[in-house]
C-alpha cells in the first residue's frame, strides 16, 4: 500500500513514553507531524529529535503536534527525552501494534524495491482533519523540522 497527498491517514494506538496508549485520531481537528525514525541515542536520530526541539515554538505556536515513532521502547523514550529535553511525545511500536501492521499501514513495507520491517526515517504531516498533507521519504534529519516549517510556510 501506498500512501499519498490527500489519502487519510491511518490511526494508530501505541503507548507514548510513559506506557499511554496514545491514538492519532485523539489528534484530530490540529495538525499533526508523525516521524518515523531508527533508534534513540544516534547521531542522525539525535539531530531529527533535536530539530524538532529547537523548532518546537513555531509548531506549538501554530498548533501542530510532533509525534516520534520508533521500535524503541518506553523507558528508552523517557532517557532520550530527558537527555535532550524533547518537548514532544515518543511513540513505541514494540506493542501493542506489531511492526508489520504500523509499517504496512503507512506504506514502509518496501524500500528499495525489497520487504524491509527495519524503522526507516520518513515523515508526514497529517491535517486537522485527518489526511495526508506531505510526506517526506528523503529525509535530511538536522533539516526535517526547517523543511516542514518551509512547506507549510509558517512562522
Amino acid at each position: 500500500m501506498t500512501l499519498c497527498i490527500g489519502d487519510s491517514a491511518p490511526d494508530f494506538t501505541i503507548p507514548n513514553q510513559d506506557g499511554v496508549d496514545t491514538s492519532l485520531s485523539s489528534f484530530k481537528g490540529t495538525r499533526v507531524v508523525i516521524y518515523f525514525y531508527p533508534k534513540d541515542n544516534t547521531p542522525g536520530c539525535t539531530k531529527e529529535a533535536c530539530s524538532f526541539r529547537d523548532s518546537w515554538d513555531i509548531f506549538k505556536s501554530n498548533n501542530i503536534q510532533v509525534l516520534g515513532i520508533s521500535k524503541d521502547p518506553s523507558k528508552s523514550h523517557v532517557k532520550f527525552i530527558d537527555k535532550y529535553k524533547l518537548p514532544f511525545t515518543l511513540l513505541t511500536d514494540r506493542e501493542p501494534c506489531p511492526v508489520a501492521t504500523l509499517y504496512e499501514s503507512y506504506g514502509l513495507k518496501k524500500f528499495m524495491g525489497r520487504e524491509y520491517y527495519g524503522m526507516m526515517r520518513h515523515t508526514f504531516v497529517i491535517d486537522k482533519d485527518g489526511k495526508i498533507e506531505l510526506i517526506y521519504l528523503k529525509v535530511k534529519s538536522d533539516k526535517m523540522a526547517d523543511q516542514i516549517i518551509i512547506d507549510l510556510k509558517l512562522n
